[in-house]
């Protein structure tokens, strides 16, 4: 549950309620948000145990399809899923520090790119020095996020037992604000995604799972159920003292929420928020960073990437690129258009999983499957993802598209990159970028490499 409960729930209700148009309906996504990550995650149970690898849908992916559409999965993540989930994340970070010395306005632009990049480039440094301070940061700062989220929901459901629930009544919360087509729905679910987001990362580390026949579905029966009660019980005590337009005016929900009910404490709202998106800019920059590590390792990304520093064993190059990639998408985009950015890919990326495991299903069907979940299950979740990416496209077809397009840009980097065995030397960068970074990969001998000096030969 904690994988997927993050800073999302502080970012995504605001863009659920301008494209789902109502209080009702934007409720009504919340809930069945979760209802689709239940059908994704037992589709991605089958998988976890039928093809026992982790990394998740990049290894299921490679299995089924080849080496082509994996690399193609894993050059999004790593273009786009992780540094775009990332700048939303800092963002969010540098919009509730500062908007509480901004009450009237929103904060500067610049302001919120600064700061929002000094926290990259330092959690960047800490991930770059060791392991231990990355471990300690993610779990201290865990805390934060649970911290606000039952204050929350603890404050709303008082408000509510008050009477203050003008909001939430029936004949009220289905007044649309504006009438939502079926593309501003399809575009209030990819908002509603990226709080989800998490709901798969069991299945990275599927090795490690102990007896994953039955620990991942009773993950998936526990967590998913409970992330999309909290989610819900969130929205619901947003509601119970803001209406529909204060929440769409706001560029810190929390933030407003704690100023109109905590009185003197609402200082706590801010500070709990920002813990919280510290610590998940810190766990995605360590996740990121490691899937650079594995596809490097699989041969899929540059051997530089794969190579880890030789004194505090951290994966430096692939840290450097995450955290650049970030940077530059920080300052291309608002939070809410990155949030259908990334939840595009996202999405197209799951469809394509569970796309693979029908096939697998025909492809291999006397494959032992420890788990095998009904056809209706698949079938039903790749129904939604059709109709839900199709919408999301007519409706944002520049932001949907780009990202599509950068993943098709894989294509020939696959080619040349991957398939190319004989490259001319110069074409390579990992040996410069050994020294650059005094890295080794993982079965070098350390002795042979050197740090870079003004008289080495490059």
């Amino acid at each position: 549950s904690c994988n997927i409960i993050g800073s999302g729930i502080f970012i995504s209700p605001k863009g659920v309620l301008d494209h789902a148009g109502s209080v009702g309906f934007s409720l009504i996504v919340w809930v069945l948000g979760g209802g689709i990550c239940a059908l994704g995650s037992l589709c991605y149970a089958e998988l976890g145990v039928t093809i026992p690898k982790s990394g998740g849908d990049y290894s299921y992916v490679t299995e089924i399809f080849g080496g082509l559409v994996g690399f193609l999965l894993l050059w999004s993540a790593v273009l786009i899923m992780y540094p775009t989930t990332l700048a939303v994340i800092a963002l969010t970070f540098s919009n509730y520090v500062l908007q509480p010395a901004f009450p009237n306005c929103l904060p500067p632009y610049i302001a919120t790119r600064l700061l929002a990049t000094t926290c990259v480039l330092f959690l960047t440094w800490v991930n770059c020095s060791s392991v231990r301070w990355g471990t300690r940061i993610q779990d201290i700062f865990t805390v934060g996020k649970l911290l606000a989220l039952v204050l929350i929901i603890v404050v709303g459901m008082i408000q509510i037992a008050k009477g203050h629930y003008d909001a939430l009544a029936p004949q009220t919360a289905f007044e649309f604000i504006k009438d939502p087509s079926v593309g501003q729905i399809a575009l209030a679910f990819l908002q509603a995604s990226f709080a989800y987001s998490g709901w798969n990362f069991l299945n990275y580390v599927t090795e490690e799972v102990v007896e994953p026949r039955k620990n991942l579905p009773r993950a998936i029966y526990i967590s998913i159920p409970l992330v999309t009660l909290v989610y819900t019980l969130t929205n619901i005590a947003y509601f119970s003292s803001m209406s529909p337009q204060e929440l769409l005016d706001s560029n810190a929900v929390a933030v407003t929420f704690g100023e109109k009910l905590l009185g003197v404490f609402s200082w706590v709202m801010p500070i709990s928020v920002a813990l919280s998106t510290f610590g998940g800019i810190n766990g995605y920059l360590f996740t990121s960073s490691r899937l650079c590590f594995s596809g490097a390792r699989e041969g899929h990304l540059p051997y530089l990437l794969a190579m880890i520093h030789l004194k505090s064993c951290t994966p430096i190059p692939a840290l450097l690129v995450c955290c650049t990639a970030t940077i530059v998408i920080l300052c291309i985009g608002d939070t809410h258009n990155l949030i259908n950015y990334v939840s595009f890919i996202n999405y197209l990326s799951y469809g394509v999983t569970i796309a693979g495991l029908l096939y697998y299903r025909w492809k291999k069907p006397k494959l032992f499957r420890p788990i095998k979940v009904n056809l209706l299950v698949p079938c039903s979740y790749l129904v939604f993802w059709a109709v839900l990416l199709g919408f999301s496209l007519y409706s944002e077809p520049v932001v949907c598209g780009m990202g599509l397009v950068i993943m098709l840009t894989g294509v020939p980097i696959y080619f040349i990159g991957v398939q190319w065995k004989n490259k001319p030397h110069w074409i390579s960068i990992t040996y410069l970028g050994q020294r650059l970074c005094y890295v080794v990969f993982p079965q070098d001998d350390p002795s042979e490499i050197q740090p870079l000096t003004e008289k080495s030969e490059l």
